[in-house]
Protein backbone atom coordinates (compact mmCIF):
# COMPACT_ATOMS: atom_id res chain seq x y z
CA UNK A 1 0.00 0.00 0.00
CA UNK A 2 1.89 3.42 -1.11
CA UNK A 3 -0.96 5.85 -0.84
CA UNK A 4 -4.96 6.03 -0.68
CA UNK A 5 -7.28 5.59 2.53
CA UNK A 6 -6.34 2.76 4.86
CA UNK A 7 -8.57 0.82 7.39
CA UNK A 8 -12.08 0.59 7.22
CA UNK A 9 -13.75 3.55 6.78
CA UNK A 10 -17.29 4.86 8.71
CA UNK A 11 -18.66 7.43 6.29
CA UNK A 12 -21.86 6.50 5.86
CA UNK A 13 -24.99 8.21 7.09
CA UNK A 14 -25.55 12.04 7.75
CA UNK A 15 -23.14 14.67 9.20
CA UNK A 16 -23.88 15.26 12.75
CA UNK A 17 -23.78 18.99 13.02
CA UNK A 18 -21.42 20.63 16.14
CA UNK A 19 -18.53 19.11 18.03
CA UNK A 20 -14.76 19.85 17.78
CA UNK A 21 -12.27 17.59 15.96
CA UNK A 22 -8.49 18.23 17.26
CA UNK A 23 -5.58 17.37 14.74
CA UNK A 24 -2.19 17.18 16.27
CA UNK A 25 0.18 18.07 13.29
CA UNK A 26 3.93 17.83 12.62
CA UNK A 27 4.51 20.79 14.76
CA UNK A 28 2.71 24.05 15.92
CA UNK A 29 2.32 26.89 13.14
CA UNK A 30 4.11 30.10 14.35
CA UNK A 31 2.13 33.03 12.57
CA UNK A 32 -0.96 32.46 10.45
CA UNK A 33 0.28 33.85 7.33
CA UNK A 34 0.41 31.40 4.15
CA UNK A 35 2.93 32.75 2.61
CA UNK A 36 5.24 32.94 5.69
CA UNK A 37 6.36 29.53 4.39
CA UNK A 38 3.82 27.38 5.55
CA UNK A 39 1.70 26.07 2.99
CA UNK A 40 2.50 22.23 2.57
CA UNK A 41 0.96 19.26 4.80
CA UNK A 42 4.13 19.11 7.44
CA UNK A 43 4.34 23.43 7.85
CA UNK A 44 1.20 24.17 8.56
CA UNK A 45 -0.59 23.85 5.40
CA UNK A 46 -3.60 22.15 6.89
CA UNK A 47 -3.78 24.81 9.55
CA UNK A 48 -3.61 27.71 5.99
CA UNK A 49 -6.40 25.60 3.66
CA UNK A 50 -8.77 26.06 7.06
CA UNK A 51 -8.98 29.68 6.75
CA UNK A 52 -8.44 30.35 3.31
CA UNK A 53 -9.43 27.47 1.22
CA UNK A 54 -7.31 26.20 -1.53
CA UNK A 55 -8.40 27.28 -5.21
CA UNK A 56 -7.57 23.46 -6.37
CA UNK A 57 -8.03 20.50 -4.46
CA UNK A 58 -5.84 17.42 -5.45
CA UNK A 59 -8.07 13.96 -5.86
CA UNK A 60 -4.88 11.19 -4.72
CA UNK A 61 -7.88 8.65 -5.30
CA UNK A 62 -8.51 9.79 -8.77
CA UNK A 63 -5.07 11.38 -8.95
CA UNK A 64 -6.69 14.41 -10.93
CA UNK A 65 -7.06 18.32 -9.81
CA UNK A 66 -10.59 18.98 -8.95
CA UNK A 67 -12.09 22.62 -8.16
CA UNK A 68 -12.12 24.02 -4.65
CA UNK A 69 -12.19 27.37 -3.60
CA UNK A 70 -12.85 27.65 -7.39
CA UNK A 71 -15.47 26.82 -9.83
CA UNK A 72 -13.17 25.87 -12.97
CA UNK A 73 -9.61 25.83 -14.43
CA UNK A 74 -8.66 25.10 -17.72
CA UNK A 75 -5.86 24.82 -20.17
CA UNK A 76 -5.70 25.94 -23.47
CA UNK A 77 -4.48 22.74 -26.03
CA UNK A 78 -0.65 23.14 -25.18
CA UNK A 79 -1.04 23.85 -21.40
CA UNK A 80 0.65 27.51 -21.67
CA UNK A 81 -2.04 29.32 -20.66
CA UNK A 82 -5.05 28.61 -17.67
CA UNK A 83 -7.55 30.16 -17.29
CA UNK A 84 -9.30 30.03 -13.82
CA UNK A 85 -12.74 30.64 -13.31
CA UNK A 86 -14.23 31.60 -9.50
CA UNK A 87 -17.54 30.97 -7.87
CA UNK A 88 -19.46 34.29 -7.46
CA UNK A 89 -21.10 33.97 -4.80
CA UNK A 90 -17.76 33.14 -2.45
CA UNK A 91 -17.35 35.76 -0.32
CA UNK A 92 -14.13 36.40 2.43
CA UNK A 93 -14.94 35.91 5.81
CA UNK A 94 -15.31 39.87 6.37
CA UNK A 95 -18.43 39.17 3.53
CA UNK A 96 -15.92 41.09 0.55
CA UNK A 97 -16.30 39.02 -2.35
CA UNK A 98 -13.41 36.73 -3.86
CA UNK A 99 -12.95 37.93 -7.06
CA UNK A 100 -10.39 38.00 -9.77
CA UNK A 101 -8.74 41.52 -8.04
CA UNK A 102 -8.50 39.85 -4.87
CA UNK A 103 -7.11 36.58 -6.32
CA UNK A 104 -4.61 38.26 -7.84
CA UNK A 105 -3.77 40.27 -4.88
CA UNK A 106 -3.30 37.69 -2.89
CA UNK A 107 -0.94 35.96 -4.76
CA UNK A 108 1.19 38.95 -5.83
CA UNK A 109 1.59 39.34 -2.39
CA UNK A 110 2.71 35.76 -2.14
CA UNK A 111 5.23 36.11 -4.60
CA UNK A 112 6.03 38.97 -2.73
CA UNK A 113 6.91 37.64 0.75
CA UNK A 114 8.57 34.89 -1.25
CA UNK A 115 6.42 32.25 0.02
CA UNK A 116 7.97 28.76 -0.51
CA UNK A 117 6.50 28.21 -3.95
CA UNK A 118 7.39 31.58 -4.98
CA UNK A 119 10.77 30.90 -6.70
CA UNK A 120 9.24 28.01 -8.85
CA UNK A 121 6.35 30.29 -9.61
CA UNK A 122 8.51 32.91 -10.89
CA UNK A 123 10.38 30.47 -13.03
CA UNK A 124 7.17 29.09 -14.72
CA UNK A 125 4.35 32.26 -14.91
CA UNK A 126 4.94 34.82 -17.48
CA UNK A 127 2.01 37.22 -16.59
CA UNK A 128 -1.05 36.41 -14.66
CA UNK A 129 -4.16 38.84 -15.27
CA UNK A 130 -8.05 39.40 -14.13
CA UNK A 131 -10.41 39.04 -17.06
CA UNK A 132 -13.66 40.27 -15.60
CA UNK A 133 -14.64 39.95 -11.96
CA UNK A 134 -14.84 35.74 -11.97
CA UNK A 135 -12.01 34.97 -14.34
CA UNK A 136 -8.05 34.78 -14.13
CA UNK A 137 -5.94 34.03 -17.10
CA UNK A 138 -2.58 32.83 -16.33
CA UNK A 139 0.23 32.64 -19.03
CA UNK A 140 3.03 30.39 -18.69
CA UNK A 141 6.70 30.76 -19.72
CA UNK A 142 6.52 27.02 -20.82
CA UNK A 143 3.80 24.21 -21.02
CA UNK A 144 2.89 22.82 -17.73
CA UNK A 145 0.23 20.42 -17.22
CA UNK A 146 1.00 20.00 -13.39
CA UNK A 147 0.37 23.83 -13.08
CA UNK A 148 -2.64 23.14 -11.35
CA UNK A 149 -0.44 22.08 -8.02
CA UNK A 150 0.43 25.75 -7.64
CA UNK A 151 -3.18 27.05 -7.03
CA UNK A 152 -3.32 23.43 -4.98
CA UNK A 153 -0.68 25.22 -2.14
CA UNK A 154 0.31 28.34 -1.01
CA UNK A 155 -0.57 30.26 -3.69
CA UNK A 156 -4.14 28.93 -3.87
CA UNK A 157 -4.86 30.10 -0.07
CA UNK A 158 -6.47 33.36 -1.03
CA UNK A 159 -6.01 36.27 1.60
CA UNK A 160 -8.52 38.75 1.89
CA UNK A 161 -6.63 42.10 0.54
CA UNK A 162 -8.50 43.40 3.47
CA UNK A 163 -6.08 41.47 5.92
CA UNK A 164 -3.58 44.60 5.51
CA UNK A 165 -5.93 47.12 5.59
CA UNK A 166 -4.45 47.79 9.54
CA UNK A 167 -1.01 47.83 8.25
CA UNK A 168 -0.21 44.34 9.89
CA UNK A 169 -1.65 40.68 8.73
CA UNK A 170 -4.76 39.95 10.11
CA UNK A 171 -6.24 35.94 9.16
CA UNK A 172 -9.14 36.67 6.73
CA UNK A 173 -9.82 33.95 4.28
CA UNK A 174 -12.70 32.37 2.45
CA UNK A 175 -12.61 29.14 4.24
CA UNK A 176 -14.50 26.83 5.56
CA UNK A 177 -13.48 28.38 9.70
CA UNK A 178 -11.85 31.35 10.91
CA UNK A 179 -9.79 32.13 13.96
CA UNK A 180 -10.54 32.15 17.26
CA UNK A 181 -7.61 31.87 19.59
CA UNK A 182 -3.82 31.65 18.36
CA UNK A 183 -1.05 30.95 21.09
CA UNK A 184 2.24 30.63 18.31
CA UNK A 185 3.09 27.15 18.33
CA UNK A 186 1.33 25.92 20.93
CA UNK A 187 -2.50 26.26 19.83
CA UNK A 188 -4.89 27.12 17.19
CA UNK A 189 -8.79 27.17 17.61
CA UNK A 190 -10.56 27.82 14.55
CA UNK A 191 -14.40 28.16 14.74
CA UNK A 192 -16.88 27.60 11.45
CA UNK A 193 -17.26 30.21 9.02
CA UNK A 194 -21.12 31.00 8.98
CA UNK A 195 -20.27 32.73 5.12
CA UNK A 196 -18.39 29.84 3.90
CA UNK A 197 -18.99 29.29 0.28
CA UNK A 198 -20.33 25.45 0.22
CA UNK A 199 -22.35 26.38 3.36
CA UNK A 200 -21.35 26.39 6.94
CA UNK A 201 -19.26 23.26 7.64
CA UNK A 202 -20.52 20.40 10.25
CA UNK A 203 -18.00 20.90 12.62
CA UNK A 204 -18.38 23.87 15.65
CA UNK A 205 -14.57 23.89 15.65
CA UNK A 206 -11.45 22.98 14.76
CA UNK A 207 -8.36 22.76 17.12
CA UNK A 208 -4.84 22.24 16.33
CA UNK A 209 -3.18 21.07 19.35
CA UNK A 210 0.70 21.10 19.56
CA UNK A 211 2.12 17.35 20.54
CA UNK A 212 6.18 17.19 20.53
CA UNK A 213 7.21 13.20 19.60
CA UNK A 214 5.49 10.65 16.85
CA UNK A 215 4.89 8.33 19.32
CA UNK A 216 2.84 10.72 22.18
CA UNK A 217 0.82 11.90 19.09
CA UNK A 218 -0.19 8.46 18.44
CA UNK A 219 -0.68 7.05 22.21
CA UNK A 220 -2.97 10.81 23.10
CA UNK A 221 -5.36 9.56 19.66
CA UNK A 222 -5.54 6.15 21.32
CA UNK A 223 -6.46 7.58 24.68
CA UNK A 224 -9.14 9.72 22.99
CA UNK A 225 -7.37 13.09 24.09
CA UNK A 226 -7.29 13.95 20.04
CA UNK A 227 -9.04 13.05 17.25
CA UNK A 228 -6.57 12.88 14.06
CA UNK A 229 -3.07 12.99 14.19
CA UNK A 230 -0.02 13.57 11.41
CA UNK A 231 2.74 11.10 11.80
CA UNK A 232 6.06 10.56 9.49
CA UNK A 233 8.39 8.10 11.29
CA UNK A 234 8.60 4.82 9.64
CA UNK A 235 8.26 2.95 12.64
CA UNK A 236 5.67 4.77 14.18
CA UNK A 237 3.71 4.19 11.25
CA UNK A 238 4.58 1.25 11.23
CA UNK A 239 2.84 0.72 14.67
CA UNK A 240 -0.39 2.35 13.81
CA UNK A 241 -1.03 -0.02 10.86
CA UNK A 242 -0.17 -2.80 12.72
CA UNK A 243 -2.84 -1.82 14.98
CA UNK A 244 -5.74 -1.51 11.87
CA UNK A 245 -5.57 2.58 12.13
CA UNK A 246 -7.40 4.41 9.76
CA UNK A 247 -6.84 7.15 7.99
CA UNK A 248 -4.78 8.32 4.88
CA UNK A 249 -1.52 7.20 3.65
CA UNK A 250 0.92 9.22 1.29
CA UNK A 251 4.31 7.88 -0.05
CA UNK A 252 6.48 10.41 -1.62
CA UNK A 253 9.83 10.16 -3.43
CA UNK A 254 13.07 10.62 -1.96
CA UNK A 255 11.37 11.19 1.76
CA UNK A 256 15.13 10.42 3.23
CA UNK A 257 18.20 11.57 1.34
CA UNK A 258 22.23 12.44 2.78
CA UNK A 259 22.44 15.92 1.92
CA UNK A 260 26.11 16.52 0.85
CA UNK A 261 27.58 20.09 0.90
CA UNK A 262 29.56 20.50 -2.82
CA UNK A 263 30.49 24.29 -2.36
CA UNK A 264 33.97 25.76 -2.91
CA UNK A 265 36.08 25.14 0.27
CA UNK A 266 34.16 21.73 1.39
CA UNK A 267 35.98 18.52 0.96
CA UNK A 268 32.38 17.81 -1.20
CA UNK A 269 33.31 19.74 -4.14
CA UNK A 270 35.61 16.87 -5.28
CA UNK A 271 33.39 14.67 -7.03
CA UNK A 272 35.20 11.61 -6.06
CA UNK A 273 34.32 12.41 -2.37
CA UNK A 274 30.87 12.92 -3.18
CA UNK A 275 31.10 9.26 -5.49
CA UNK A 276 32.68 7.78 -2.16
CA UNK A 277 29.93 9.16 0.14
CA UNK A 278 27.03 7.58 -1.97
CA UNK A 279 28.65 4.18 -2.19
CA UNK A 280 29.74 4.24 1.10
CA UNK A 281 25.71 4.04 2.41
CA UNK A 282 23.83 1.29 2.41
CA UNK A 283 19.76 2.61 2.43
CA UNK A 284 18.97 -1.41 3.97
CA UNK A 285 21.42 -0.94 6.70
CA UNK A 286 20.38 2.61 7.63
CA UNK A 287 16.84 1.30 7.21
CA UNK A 288 17.61 -1.32 10.18
CA UNK A 289 20.08 0.75 12.24
CA UNK A 290 17.55 4.14 11.76
CA UNK A 291 14.29 3.11 11.30
CA UNK A 292 13.55 -0.02 12.90
CA UNK A 293 13.20 -1.71 9.29
CA UNK A 294 9.93 0.09 8.67
CA UNK A 295 11.16 1.99 6.23
CA UNK A 296 10.78 2.11 2.05
CA UNK A 297 14.61 1.55 1.69
CA UNK A 298 16.21 2.06 -1.94
CA UNK A 299 18.45 4.14 -4.03
CA UNK A 300 16.30 5.17 -6.94
CA UNK A 301 14.81 8.25 -6.91
CA UNK A 302 11.62 7.26 -8.12
CA UNK A 303 11.16 3.26 -6.99
CA UNK A 304 8.65 1.08 -8.60
CA UNK A 305 5.67 1.93 -6.84
CA UNK A 306 6.29 5.91 -8.41
CA UNK A 307 4.41 6.82 -11.71
CA UNK A 308 7.71 7.92 -12.60
CA UNK A 309 9.99 4.81 -12.08
CA UNK A 310 11.43 3.24 -14.98
CA UNK A 311 14.46 1.17 -15.81
CA UNK A 312 17.44 3.83 -15.66
CA UNK A 313 20.43 2.18 -14.13
CA UNK A 314 20.68 3.25 -10.29
CA UNK A 315 24.07 3.90 -8.55
CA UNK A 316 24.00 3.18 -5.28
CA UNK A 317 25.52 1.31 -1.95
CA UNK A 318 29.52 -0.25 -3.43
CA UNK A 319 31.85 -0.86 -0.23
CA UNK A 320 34.98 -1.23 -2.77
CA UNK A 321 34.40 1.56 -5.50
CA UNK A 322 33.82 3.75 -2.06
CA UNK A 323 37.18 3.22 -0.86
CA UNK A 324 38.63 3.61 -4.40
CA UNK A 325 37.20 6.61 -4.89
CA UNK A 326 38.28 7.79 -1.60
CA UNK A 327 41.76 6.62 -1.73
CA UNK A 328 42.24 8.73 -5.00
CA UNK A 329 40.66 11.89 -3.24
CA UNK A 330 43.48 11.33 -0.53
CA UNK A 331 46.08 10.82 -2.58
CA UNK A 332 45.96 14.26 -3.86
CA UNK A 333 45.81 15.50 0.03
CA UNK A 334 42.07 14.88 1.25
CA UNK A 335 42.43 14.21 4.80
CA UNK A 336 39.22 12.08 4.79
CA UNK A 337 37.48 14.60 7.05
CA UNK A 338 33.53 14.90 6.93
CA UNK A 339 31.21 16.74 8.97
CA UNK A 340 27.81 15.59 9.82
CA UNK A 341 25.06 18.31 11.25
CA UNK A 342 22.25 17.48 12.75
CA UNK A 343 19.55 18.42 15.13
CA UNK A 344 19.90 16.65 19.11
CA UNK A 345 17.47 14.08 19.95
CA UNK A 346 17.06 10.38 20.18
CA UNK A 347 16.13 9.47 16.72
CA UNK A 348 18.71 11.99 14.93
CA UNK A 349 21.45 10.36 17.43
CA UNK A 350 20.30 7.21 15.34
CA UNK A 351 20.34 8.72 11.54
CA UNK A 352 23.89 10.45 12.64
CA UNK A 353 25.54 7.27 14.02
CA UNK A 354 24.05 5.16 11.44
CA UNK A 355 25.76 7.59 8.48
CA UNK A 356 28.90 7.28 10.75
CA UNK A 357 29.56 3.59 11.13
CA UNK A 358 29.18 3.47 7.57
CA UNK A 359 31.12 6.44 6.19
CA UNK A 360 34.17 5.23 8.16
CA UNK A 361 33.76 1.79 7.24
CA UNK A 362 35.75 2.78 4.14
CA UNK A 363 37.97 5.45 5.39
CA UNK A 364 35.97 8.45 6.73
CA UNK A 365 36.56 10.36 9.74
CA UNK A 366 33.40 12.02 10.70
CA UNK A 367 32.57 14.18 13.26
CA UNK A 368 28.94 14.56 14.40
CA UNK A 369 28.14 18.33 15.20
CA UNK A 370 24.98 18.67 16.98
CA UNK A 371 22.94 22.28 16.86
CA UNK A 372 21.33 23.06 19.71
CA UNK A 373 18.02 24.14 18.56
CA UNK A 374 16.05 23.27 15.20
CA UNK A 375 16.39 27.38 14.28
CA UNK A 376 20.53 26.64 14.75
CA UNK A 377 20.15 23.47 12.52
CA UNK A 378 18.28 25.85 9.71
CA UNK A 379 20.52 28.53 9.80
CA UNK A 380 23.61 25.84 9.63
CA UNK A 381 21.79 23.73 6.43
CA UNK A 382 19.71 27.14 4.89
CA UNK A 383 22.09 30.34 5.63
CA UNK A 384 25.41 29.11 6.88
CA UNK A 385 25.97 26.38 4.79
CA UNK A 386 28.61 25.03 7.07
CA UNK A 387 28.36 21.24 6.95
CA UNK A 388 29.99 18.37 4.91
CA UNK A 389 26.90 16.10 5.24
CA UNK A 390 23.01 16.13 6.77
CA UNK A 391 20.04 14.19 6.34
CA UNK A 392 17.09 14.97 5.48
CA UNK A 393 13.96 14.13 3.10
CA UNK A 394 13.16 16.15 -0.46
CA UNK A 395 9.61 15.01 -0.63
CA UNK A 396 9.17 14.56 -3.97
CA UNK A 397 5.54 14.02 -5.05
CA UNK A 398 4.44 12.09 -7.75
CA UNK A 399 1.38 14.34 -8.55
CA UNK A 400 4.16 17.36 -9.30
CA UNK A 401 7.66 16.33 -9.30
CA UNK A 402 9.05 18.97 -11.09
CA UNK A 403 8.23 21.70 -7.71
CA UNK A 404 10.07 19.94 -5.21
CA UNK A 405 13.62 19.02 -7.90
CA UNK A 406 13.67 22.21 -8.89
CA UNK A 407 13.60 23.35 -5.40
CA UNK A 408 16.89 21.13 -4.28
CA UNK A 409 18.50 21.01 -7.77
CA UNK A 410 18.43 23.81 -10.01
CA UNK A 411 21.73 25.81 -10.24
CA UNK A 412 19.43 29.38 -9.21
CA UNK A 413 16.94 27.89 -6.44
CA UNK A 414 17.12 29.59 -3.15
CA UNK A 415 16.34 26.22 -1.53
CA UNK A 416 18.96 24.20 -2.96
CA UNK A 417 21.21 23.49 0.01
CA UNK A 418 23.70 21.39 -1.78
CA UNK A 419 25.13 23.82 -3.50
CA UNK A 420 24.44 21.77 -7.04
CA UNK A 421 25.24 23.84 -9.96
CA UNK A 422 24.28 21.77 -13.02
CA UNK A 423 23.00 23.43 -16.79
CA UNK A 424 22.56 20.11 -17.74
CA UNK A 425 20.23 19.15 -14.49
CA UNK A 426 18.41 23.02 -15.48
CA UNK A 427 17.61 22.25 -18.61
CA UNK A 428 16.78 18.53 -17.64
CA UNK A 429 14.24 19.97 -15.30
CA UNK A 430 12.51 22.39 -18.28
CA UNK A 431 11.87 18.79 -19.99
CA UNK A 432 10.40 17.42 -16.82
CA UNK A 433 8.09 20.44 -16.25
CA UNK A 434 7.40 20.97 -20.36
CA UNK A 435 6.66 16.72 -20.85
CA UNK A 436 3.49 16.75 -22.73
CA UNK A 437 2.95 13.32 -21.01
CA UNK A 438 3.32 10.53 -19.12
CA UNK A 439 5.61 8.81 -21.22
CA UNK A 440 7.55 12.37 -22.01
CA UNK A 441 7.71 12.81 -18.42
CA UNK A 442 8.86 9.72 -17.11
CA UNK A 443 11.75 9.78 -19.87
CA UNK A 444 12.97 13.19 -18.70
CA UNK A 445 13.11 11.75 -15.34
CA UNK A 446 15.34 8.55 -16.02
CA UNK A 447 17.65 11.08 -17.55
CA UNK A 448 17.72 12.96 -14.12
CA UNK A 449 18.33 9.56 -12.27
CA UNK A 450 21.25 9.29 -15.20
CA UNK A 451 23.15 12.82 -14.23
CA UNK A 452 22.55 12.20 -10.58
CA UNK A 453 24.33 8.92 -11.19
CA UNK A 454 27.56 10.64 -12.87
CA UNK A 455 27.32 13.72 -10.72
CA UNK A 456 26.67 12.71 -7.00
CA UNK A 457 24.67 15.26 -5.46
CA UNK A 458 23.12 13.68 -2.88
CA UNK A 459 22.88 9.76 -1.36
CA UNK A 460 19.22 8.64 -1.82
CA UNK A 461 18.22 6.14 1.03
CA UNK A 462 14.49 5.41 0.17
CA UNK A 463 10.84 6.61 0.05
CA UNK A 464 9.04 8.04 2.35
CA UNK A 465 5.48 8.04 4.09
CA UNK A 466 3.16 10.13 5.85
CA UNK A 467 -0.11 8.64 7.71
CA UNK A 468 -2.58 11.08 8.96
CA UNK A 469 -4.38 8.94 11.43
CA UNK A 470 -8.14 9.23 12.91
CA UNK A 471 -10.57 7.66 15.30
CA UNK A 472 -13.10 6.08 13.63
CA UNK A 473 -16.00 8.30 15.35
CA UNK A 474 -13.94 11.01 12.43
CA UNK A 475 -15.52 11.34 8.97
CA UNK A 476 -14.98 13.31 6.13
CA UNK A 477 -11.39 14.51 6.57
CA UNK A 478 -10.50 15.05 2.77
CA UNK A 479 -7.12 14.39 1.54
CA UNK A 480 -5.34 17.19 -1.03
CA UNK A 481 -1.85 17.47 -2.25
CA UNK A 482 1.68 17.96 -0.40
CA UNK A 483 0.36 16.12 2.97
CA UNK A 484 -2.44 18.83 3.28
CA UNK A 485 -5.80 17.59 4.94
CA UNK A 486 -9.39 19.69 4.49
CA UNK A 487 -11.77 19.61 7.15
CA UNK A 488 -15.03 21.57 5.48
CA UNK A 489 -16.35 18.30 4.83
CA UNK A 490 -15.51 16.79 8.19
CA UNK A 491 -17.79 15.62 11.46
CA UNK A 492 -17.70 13.63 14.72
CA UNK A 493 -20.35 11.33 15.80
CA UNK A 494 -22.97 12.81 17.62
CA UNK A 495 -22.19 11.62 21.56
CA UNK A 496 -18.71 10.72 21.25
CA UNK A 497 -17.13 14.62 20.59
CA UNK A 498 -17.70 17.50 22.48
Amino acid sequence: MTNGFIGTQHDDGSPTPGGTLSYATLSGVASLDPADRQDSGSTGGSEMAAIYDLLMRYDPVAKEYVPQLARSLAPNADGSVWTLSLRPDAVFSDGTPVDADAVVWSIRRYLDEKGTQAQVWQESVEHMRPMDATTVEFTLKRPWRQFPFMLASGPGMIVAPSSMATGSFTAIGAGPFTVEQFAPQNRLTLTANPRYWDGPPPLESVQFPVIQGEQPKLDALRNGDIDAAYLRRSDTIHNALSADGIGFLNTVNMGAVGMINQRQGRAASDLRVRKAIVAAIDPDLYNERAEAGAGMPGSALFQSWSTWHSDAPVSGYDPAAAENYLDEAKADGYNGALTYFTTNNSQTQKNALAYKSMLEAVGFTVDIQYAPTIADFIRGIYVDHDFDIAHSGMSVQDEAPFVRLYGNFHSDSASNVLGYANTDMDALLERVQSATDEDAKRVALADVQELVNRTAPLVTLGAGQVLVTWREDVHGITPSADGIMLFDDAWVDSGTNG
